[in-house]
């Protein structure tokens, strides 16, 4: 058994949340997590309300246990979306892209927990102050869009700086990583990456063996000259972004070469000009698994690690 803070406040088994990630975090991936003993996440991103309501649909068919949903505040249709939620609540809102803050009080009048994405100190203290349950500090190791520090920096420095539980996200792939973050103080972490390669994760196969053939400087960040950078797996779109901001291409511009890329990958399986959001840890996923099996292989070896550190420090008298 691995029980932290996390599983008390969310009611799950283990302390490993699954990341949202659009048009790859769906009921599917998520109500598999939740089976398993973690925290699956739904990531709606840029999509209707008829979407989401479907998905949760679906997802409450294949799971009674708590799951959650991903908000990204940027969406066109966040207000429809949050609509939705307070009518048909889950355990779980995360969000990223913004502040939650005027969502908080109607979400948890209907008993869901509201868990935010950041990715500095000044953020985490402005949403604490906004009411939120939980903090995730997510470092630039991780896949999408990402800050300026590191996992290893962020999360002492947020934990340190806030009142409440923090969950670390960034560079987590097993036992060894999860360890890690409760060293540094979180009570759990995220993990996307890895549940890319679930088998229940129904993003194109091509994508999956994409990951799986990656190696350790596969990835690459793309749209640092629009202040909102992207780590994604090195491709013929990235190398196109890297041509276009060396020549100093205006952000709109940008933004109009990365439109639809993401979808065009995850669905369509164009990995040359499609955008595949994946972290640093890409090269350590080796293989597709069912999602119980990751979460039972990140518990099992975190109990490797925790003996192994328990043997290895010395005592005094």
């Amino acid at each position: 058994m691995l029980r932290t803070a996390l599983c008390e406040l969310l009611d799950i088994e283990y302390p490993i949340i699954q990341g949202g990630m659009a048009w790859v975090s769906t009921a599917e991936l998520a109500a598999a997590v939740s089976e398993a003993g973690g925290l699956g996440v739904i990531a709606s991103g840029t999509a209707t309300p008829e979407w989401l309501k479907a998905q949760l649909q679906k997802a409450r068919a294949l799971t009674q246990k708590p799951f959650g949903v991903n908000v990204m505040l940027l969406s066109p249709f966040v207000n429809e979306l949050m609509a939705v939620l307070r009518d048909e609540p889950v355990a779980v809102v995360t969000t990223g892209a913004g502040n939650p803050g005027k969502y908080v009080p109607s979400l948890r009048e209907v008993g869901t927990k509201v868990i935010p994405v950041v990715s500095s100190v000044a953020l985490a203290k402005r949403l604490t102050r906004a009411g939120v349950d939980a903090l995730i500090a997510e470092g630039m190791e991780s896949g999408g869009h990402v800050g300026e520090l590191t996992t290893m920096a962020l999360v002492p420095q947020v934990v340190d700086a806030v009142d409440i539980p923090v969950i670390a996200a960034g560079g987590i792939f097993d036992g060894r990583g999860l360890v890690a973050a409760l060293a540094l103080g979180a009570v759990g972490g995220q993990m996307g990456t890895r549940f890319m390669c679930a088998r229940e994760c129904t993003i194109h196969p091509r994508v999956k063996e994409l990951v799986i053939k990656s190696k350790d400087r596969a990835t690459t960040l793309t749209g640092v000259t629009t202040g909102h950078p992207v780590r994604a797996l090195r491709n013929k779109l990235t190398r196109k972004f890297e041509e276009m901001e060396k020549n100093n291409t205006p952000p709109e511009e940008l933004d109009k070469l990365g439109s639809g890329s993401l979808r065009l990958a995850m669905v369509e399986g164009d990995i040359e000009f499609g955008t595949v959001m994946a972290g640093q840890i890409c090269a350590m996923v080796n293989q597709v698994l069912s999602a119980r099996d990751i979460i039972m292989d990140v518990v099992e070896s975190a109990g490797v690690v925790l003996e192994r550190l328990n043997q290895q420090v010395v005592k005094t008298k």
